[in-house]
């Protein structure tokens, strides 16, 4: 790879090689078959890389060179670089062997949805700019919401409305703008200071970041407390009390979000309940089924969103559990006029017929940013490719490689499953019982037990064999196996478990 000190940039000559039209299409065609190739020959070794990337920080900058190259280079020396410089730098999220924080699933039809989708480039911030991203879009959030039995105030077709928005926390600083808009349309602009937002201490970071993007005060931020007892699930009476508690001190109560499947663990907090509370004092209330919610097109987990009608938004992420490259979060909204009145813009250059006569949606309205990419299109390649029998066997058959790493763990007496499975993650850890040279008293015997898991975890990931992360709840550090990789079959969880198995022999062989 050459290199240029751009203090001695050479003025141009008639030497210089010719300039080659950047859209050329035979040599889009040309470079393509070799990308292709590049990506399915990346995908057929994957086994072969550590799933964690074993670089050390600043490794790059010590192989690239110090500035962009003055001359073109070709497409072959580039892939060439990214082999040996740039892969060895990557995390293998596609790895059948990665069960580490969330899947990210990719799928043929995700990867060809977005190859289209940036081939066509269209910037659709509203319908004028390109009718069919934006009709797309609507279509599919009804198709999805109906897969989901979604009440149909959810939907366009109820007088609610989808949009894809970037990640959850874009779904949730939107949400929360507008309930924020519309109490201070009632109690005043200048109140903004007694806003309060709830959750729970297993909620998403991404709830407390829109808090501060949206501008509620830092102390009214409410994570309540969950136990074990609860499965970390956020109570409904908790809620209540707080809520009350800070009526009686002149805040007004705003926001609650309620989880489908927590980071640390899959807890499910109870929508029914949650939204019966926050009817009483109006609340808005959020659903963030960013993992779990894909799952939640199956009959038989159904049941984990019940109440969801009690909401006034519901998310889940597509590039999750769904087969769909990042990025791509499904928001739906029973009330999009309240989105609209909070995010709209409407400049002059952007007026027009369509947009003027009401017939239409302009999404730039129901999102932060102007511009916006055509999600919609890798999204629809993905339900249609796939359809929604095989979308629900894909996730079933991950749910049943759960199940099995379950039951092994279940059988050794190392080890203890820290919460209920709900889903296709498995919290778990090595037992107390499992260390003999262990302090008589709990705080003691605690440290040592989250100390041994965590040299675990270390030397799982180090050995480059599997990846997987950890959480901290009601004061245990755990391991999570999340299942949801694209590519994982039964003989990678096995594979998973001998390593759990070997690397847990040779630590207790030190305690005891």
């Amino acid at each position: 790879m050459g290199s240029l000190d751009f203090h001695h940039v050479p003025e141009k000559t008639n030497s210089d090689p010719p300039m080659a039209n950047p859209m050329d299409p035979e040599e889009f065609r040309r470079q393509g078959h070799i990308m292709i190739d590049f990506i399915a020959d990346y995908y057929k070794n994957i086994e072969k890389y550590p799933v964690l990337s074993q670089v050390q920080p600043g490794y790059l900058k010590k192989l690239l060179p110090e500035s962009a190259p003055y001359n073109p280079e070709p497409i072959e020396t580039i892939l060439q670089d990214v082999q040996d410089h740039i892969v060895p730098g990557i995390t293998h999220w596609q790895s059948p062997s990665y069960f580490a924080y969330f899947p990210s699933s990719g799928s043929i039809a995700g990867f060809l949805g977005e190859m289209l989708s940036t081939g066509f480039n269209v910037v659709g911030f509203n319908w004028m700019s390109s009718p069919a991203a934006t009709e797309l879009e609507s279509i599919v959030m009804d198709w999805l919401g109906d897969m989901l039995q979604l009440p149909k105030s959810f939907l366009f077709s109820g007088n609610g409305g989808g949009v894809l928005q970037g990640t959850t926390c874009e779904a949730i600083v939107c949400t929360m703008a507008a309930a924020r808009d519309q109490m201070l349309s009632r109690i005043g602009k200048d109140n903004i200071g007694k806003l309060v937002v709830y959750g729970s201490d297993q909620t998403h970071s991404a709830l407390k970041k829109a808090s501060q993007i949206v501008g509620i005060h830092p102390n009214n931020f409410r994570a309540i407390k969950t136990t074990k007892s609860t499965e970390f699930a956020l109570s409904p009476e908790l809620l209540r009390s707080t809520i009350c508690s800070d009526i009686d001190k002149g805040l007004v109560p705003l926001f609650l979000c309620a989880t489908i499947g927590t980071t640390a663990t899959t807890s499910v907090d109870p929508l029914r309940g949650l939204c019966d509370v926050a009817k009483d004092y109006d609340l808005w209330v959020h659903v963030d089924a960013a993992y779990a919610g894909s799952i939640c097109i199956c009959p038989e987990f159904r049941h984990f969103i019940e109440g969801v009608d009690g909401a006034n938004s519901f998310s889940f992420n597509a590039h999750k559990w769904f087969f769909t490259t990042l990025d791509c979060c499904c928001l739906w909204v029973k009330n999009p006029t309240a989105l609209i009145n909070s995010l709209s813009t409407n400049p002059e250059f952007l007026r027009n017929k369509a947009s003027d006569s009401k017939q239409v949606v302009d999404y730039k309205d129901w999102q932060v940013a102007l511009s916006r990419r055509f999600r919609a299109l890798k999204l629809w390649l993905v339900l249609r490719s796939y359809g929604v029998a095989n979308l629900r066997s894909f996730l079933r058959s991950h749910v049943k490689m759960a199940e099995v790493f379950e039951k092994l763990v279940r059988e050794n007496k190392w080890f203890e499953v820290v919460v209920p499975r709900n889903f296709a993650m498995v919290c778990f850890r090595i037992s107390p019982s499992a260390i003999r040279k262990a302090p008589t008293d709990d705080d003691g015997i605690d440290v040592v037990i989250n100390e041994v898991n965590s040299k675990l975890l270390e030397a799982m990931n180090t050995s480059g064999s599997v990846y997987m992360t950890h959480a901290v709840v009601g004061g245990m550090y755990v391991l999570r196996c999340a299942i949801g990789a694209t590519m994982t079959e039964e003989k990678h969880v096995l594979m998973a478990w001998k390593v759990v198995q070997d690397q847990a022999e040779a630590i207790l062989s030190t305690y005891h």
